[in-house]
């Protein structure tokens, strides 16, 4: 039976850090108010200048696993893309993704389950693995 392995990983951050003190200039919060909620000491966004999407990041972070791994994107057999935050609501940033590397017929499919989309990526590559 085959049996499944991460080749690589990639990951891509946004230059801009927030902290929740800077989101406490803004909002009535504060960062212990934030942190014992959440459990989030800061974050990372986009400029907010330009149209930055989570495609925009996803390519980076692609290329970044697949100089890794040693491939080209048309070693790819599929692109399972989760996010909280799609480019766009339709298509899917998977498909634009596909597009951005270049890619015809490798099937995309869009994940939405914000923080645990990581997980069930995981298990869907896992079934078509397999």
């Amino acid at each position: 039976m085959k049996r499944t392995l991460i080749k690589s990983v990639g990951r891509y951050i946004p230059e801009r850090l927030v902290t929740n003190e800077e989101l406490s200039k803004y909002m009535e919060t504060s960062d212990e108010w934030i942190q014992q909620r959440t459990g989030i000491k800061q974050r990372y966004w986009i400029p907010e200048e330009g149209n930055v999407g989570a495609s925009d990041l996803g390519l980076i972070a692609s290329k970044i696993a697949l100089e890794r791994a040693g491939w080209v994107p048309e070693d790819l057999d599929m692109i399972i893309f989760a996010t909280l935050s799609p480019d766009i609501f339709f298509p899917g940033s998977g498909c634009l993704l596909q597009y951005k590397l270049g890619l015809k017929s490798t099937p995309a499919i869009d994940i939405r389950q914000q923080c645990t989309g990581f997980f069930y990526g995981l298990s869907i590559a896992d079934a078509y693995i397999k």
